[in-house]
């Protein structure tokens, strides 16, 4: 009688559904080293799309979000409307990235499995993680010293003699 929770997949009985150990089918055949070799370029394509998706969240999608707000304001005289475009376009294209993202990343696993790798997860988080640790700080340098934002009491710009 199977009792251990480790072979039933918890505290029930009876196993529970999707609780079967991995089983995987017999792996495909290998490509040759050349093609091996192609595909590793692939990934490193693959890869570097996802770096490029990334680094638009921190530039030109909020800027072209900004814009259209603004164009809109211009032309509805409507402050609200164009603060709901921007804001509606900004969360759309973080959508939109986010989706693309996460395709290359399936795509990135895939190719690189066919290169020869024993690929398991893909690089979304690290690529994220990275660009956030140096999209963070760039942006807070810009915005203190160069984007003219004053503090109550304290003009950066004024120190900086802009």
């Amino acid at each position: 009688m199977r009792t251990d929770p480790s072979d039933t997949g918890g505290l029930f009985v009876t196993r529970r559904p999707g609780t079967r150990p991995v089983q995987f089918r017999t792996p495909p055949r290998r490509g040759d080293n050349r093609r091996q070799r192609f595909d590793g370029l692939i990934a490193a394509g693959l890869l570097v799309a996802m770096v490029l998706v990334n680094l638009l969240f921190w530039g030109p999608l909020p800027l072209a979000c900004l814009w259209l707000g603004g164009r809109t304001q211009y032309l509805t005289d409507s402050i609200f409307g164009g603060l709901t475009v921007a804001f509606a376009t900004m969360i759309g294209g973080l959508m939109l990235g986010l989706m693309a993202l996460k395709r290359l990343d399936y795509a990135w696993i895939l190719v690189r499995r066919a290169a020869g790798h024993d690929q398991r997860e893909g690089m979304i988080g690290r690529i994220f993680m990275i660009c956030c640790l140096i999209g963070a700080p760039v942006f807070g340098v810009w915005f203190l010293f160069f984007s003219g934002a004053s503090m109550s009491g304290f003009d950066m710009q004024g120190m900086l003699g802009g």
